[in-house]
C-alpha cells in the first residue's frame, strides 16, 4: 500500500470514528433531554398539586379553636411562621405567596382563636378585621334546590333578622351592584334580564354556613353564600365559554336539572333531554317551572296549572326561562355542562323515584299510563 493510500485510509477511519462519536453524543444528549423533560413535568405537576394541597385547610373536621397570638409589628413572614407552628396552615411559604398574589395587607396584632378547619381566605379575613374566631354561634343550612324565598326564611330563623328584612336586602339594587363589582364573572348584567323574578335567584350556593358572631351583618351573611357560588362557578368558565352559553344560562339550566333530578345518576340524562329539546325547538315542558311561575309548592301539577301565563312557564315558552328557578348544587352544574349523549326527548319520574326516559311521545305516553295514570 502506498503512502497516499495509507493516509487516505487513516483519514477515512478518523471520519468514521468522529461520526460514531457524534452519534453517541447525540444519543446521550437526547437521553438527557428526555430525562430533563420527564423531571420538569414531574416537578411542575408535583409543584401544582403541592400548592393546591397547601391552600386547603389543615383538617376540615377539626373545629377546635387554637389560641394564636400575633405580636405588634409582625411581618407577613412572621405571621406565616406562627400560623404554621400552630398548625393553622400547612406551609408558610405558600401562605406568603398567596398573600402577595392577592395583594392582601393590613393584618392586625392581637390574640385570635383560629381552627385547623378554616379556609385560607377566612384566616386572612380574620387577621385583617382583627376579629377573634371562636366556636360556631349558629349555622344556616341551604339545601340543594331551595328557592330564594325559602333561603330568606332560613336566614331569618337563625340570624334574628326578619324575613322581610332579608328579602328586601336580597333584592336591594345597591347591595346587588356592590356584589356585582366584587364578583363580576358570576353576577353578570344578565341577572337583570327581562322578566327576571328575583335577580339573585340561583346565586346562593347550597351548603351549611357557620357563623362565629352572635349577629353578623345581613350583608356579610348574604355575601358568604354568593361568594361560595362564585368560587364554584369560576373553574367552569372555560367549559361555559366552550359551550357558547352565558353564566346566567348555565346556572338556569343547572337549576332545572336540580329541580327535576331525584338521583345523581339521572342528572346527565335529564340534561341531555333539555338540550335535545332546545335543539329541536321543542318547549322544555318541565313542571318545576310551572310551580315557580305559580309561586307555590305542590306535590302534583295539574293540567289547569299548565295554562299559567308566565315567561317562566316552559309549557308555553320555548327555551330556558328568564333565570334560575332554584339554587343548584355542584352535581347539577356539572351535568349542565356535560349532558349524556342520548336521543331522549322525554322523561318522567315514577312514584318510586325512578326516572324513565323515552325517545318518542308514544313511548312516553305508554310509560306514563303504566307508572302514573293507572296507579
Amino acid at each position: 500500500m502506498s503512502d497516499a493510500d495509507s493516509n487516505k485510509h487513516s483519514i477515512q477511519n478518523k471520519l468514521l470514528e468522529k461520526q460514531q462519536e457524534a452519534k453517541v453524543i447525540r444519543k446521550i444528549v437526547l437521553v438527557i433531554f428526555v430525562v430533563l423533560v420527564i423531571l420538569m413535568t414531574g416537578l411542575i405537576g408535583g409543584g401544582y398539586l403541592y400548592i393546591k394541597s397547601a391552600l386547603q385547610p389543615v383538617d376540615e373536621k377539626d373545629k377546635n379553636a387554637i389560641n394564636v397570638n400575633i405580636p405588634i409589628g409582625s411581618s407577613v413572614s412572621t405571621i406565616a411562621a406562627i400560623l404554621e407552628e400552630k398548625k393553622i396552615i400547612k406551609d408558610q411559604r405558600v401562605f406568603k405567596y398567596y398573600v402577595k398574589f392577592k395583594n392582601e395587607s393590613g393584618f392586625q396584632a392581637g390574640d385570635y382563636k383560629l381552627t385547623p378547619s378554616m379556609e385560607i381566605e377566612d384566616i386572612v379575613a380574620s387577621l385583617k378585621s382583627g376579629k377573634v374566631i371562636t366556636d360556631v354561634v349558629f349555622q344556616i343550612p341551604v339545601p340543594e334546590g331551595i328557592q330564594l324565598r325559602d333561603i330568606a326564611k332560613s336566614i331569618a330563623k337563625q340570624s334574628g333578622f326578619t324575613e322581610k328584612e332579608v328579602l328586601d336586602r336580597m333584592n336591594n339594587k345597591e347591595f346587588i351592584t356592590a356584589m356585582q363589582k366584587k364578583y363580576p364573572e358570576t353576577l353578570t348584567k344578565d341577572i337583570y334580564g327581562k322578566n327576571i323574578k328575583y335577580p339573585l335567584e340561583g346565586y346562593f350556593y347550597p351548603a351549611t354556613y357557620p357563623f362565629y358572631e352572635k349577629k353578623p351583618s345581613l350583608d356579610f351573611i348574604l355575601e358568604e353564600m354568593i361568594k361560595k357560588t362564585h368560587t364554584v362557578v369560576i373553574p367552569y368558565l372555560p367549559q361555559i365559554e366552550e359551550k357558547k352559553i352565558s353564566v346566567h344560562q348555565f346556572i338556569t339550566m343547572a337549576s332545572l336539572i336540580e329541580e327535576e333530578a331525584t338521583k345523581s345518576v339521572d342528572r346527565n340524562k335529564i340534561s341531555s333531554v333539555f338540550y335535545n329539546r332546545i335543539e329541536k325547538q321543542m318547549p322544555l315542558q318541565t313542571d318545576p317551572t310551572v310551580l315557580y311561575a305559580l309561586g307555590e309548592h305542590k306535590d302534583r301539577v295539574y293540567y289547569k296549572d299548565l295554562k299559567v301565563e308566565s315567561p317562566y312557564n316552559t309549557y308555553k315558552v320555548k327555551g330556558l326561562p328568564p333565570g334560575p328557578i332554584a339554587n343548584p348544587g355542584n352535581q347539577s352544574m356539572k351535568a349542565a355542562l356535560e349532558p349524556e349523549k342520548t336521543d331522549f326527548l322525554y322523561f318522567l319520574a315514577t312514584k318510586k323515584g325512578e326516572v324513565i326516559f323515552s325517545k318518542t311521545l308514544e313511548e312516553h305516553n305508554k310509560a306514563k299510563a303504566e307508572h302514573i295514570t293507572n296507579k
